[in-house]
């Protein structure tokens, strides 16, 4: 087993999740500071890893284009039929449903911050350009291949294996609060992976999707979706 080949795809979204995990330990502005923060190192990182993994690239078809906006369309269509994953552990435990605070810079720095809309145009941009690259190099290069062989390279991108497909998808969308809409874009971005035989096209669909995602937000004030 190439343990390099395992760490250098493991180590962007590891670094993401720890940071993510920090972001508001230091009062609430430390949720948007180090969120830039978390964006710069991860940046980095992607750059320093860039030529050691020759799937992360992009690419441009119209599946891909196709595949971002239909998954737009669901995360934001679907969303008032279902209950969120918080609402979900709170029901199981029995308790009432407290909603966590939304991620809105402008509540934080005020409505005509400067501070506040450098805050949006990072986040828009983290999610559009580095977010796909650290997800989609994760969960479907690494972990979809490597549940079906430790020696995961050995396995072609467009390999489809249900019992990895399925797990992996779940896996992506239980990470998310919008659970059912994360399962559905886990289905959807794999099964682009396994029709095309390559990662860029799932990495041009995520990143669309985040893209108008990033536009939405703020015009339509969604909060809720960050």
């Amino acid at each position: 087993m190439n343990k390099s080949a395992i760490i250098i795809r493991a180590i962007p979204f590891i670094l993401f999740v720890l940071l993510t995990s920090l972001q508001g330990e230091w009062g609430e502005a430390s949720r948007y500071w180090v969120y830039i923060l978390k964006t710069g190192i991860v940046g980095g990182c992607i750059i320093w890893l860039w030529p050691r993994i020759q799937e992360m690239r992009p690419i441009f078809s119209w599946e891909a284009v196709f595949a971002g906006v239909v998954v737009f369309i669901l995360w934001v269509g679907l969303d008032p039929f279902y209950p969120k994953l918080g609402e979900l552990w709170s029901m199981a435990r029995g308790e009432e449903y407290v909603p966590s605070l939304v991620w809105n810079p402008f509540a934080c720095f005020g409505e005509t911050s400067f501070i506040a809309w450098t805050c949006v145009l990072v986040r828009i941009l983290s999610a559009s350009l580095l977010v796909p690259l650290v997800e989609e190099v994760f969960y479907r290069s690494f972990l979809y291949r490597f549940i079906i062989k430790e020696k995961f390279e050995e396995i072609p991108l467009k390999a489809f294996y249900p019992f990895s497909f399925i797990i992996v998808s779940l896996l992506f969308g239980f990470v998310h609060q919008e659970w059912i809409a994360g399962v559905l874009c886990g289905i959807i971005y794999q099964g682009l992976v396994c029709w095309k035989g390559r990662l860029g096209d799932a990495i041009v669909a995520h990143g669309l999707t985040n893209l108008l995602l990033g536009v939405w937000v703020p015009w339509q004030r969604a909060w809720n979706f960050w």
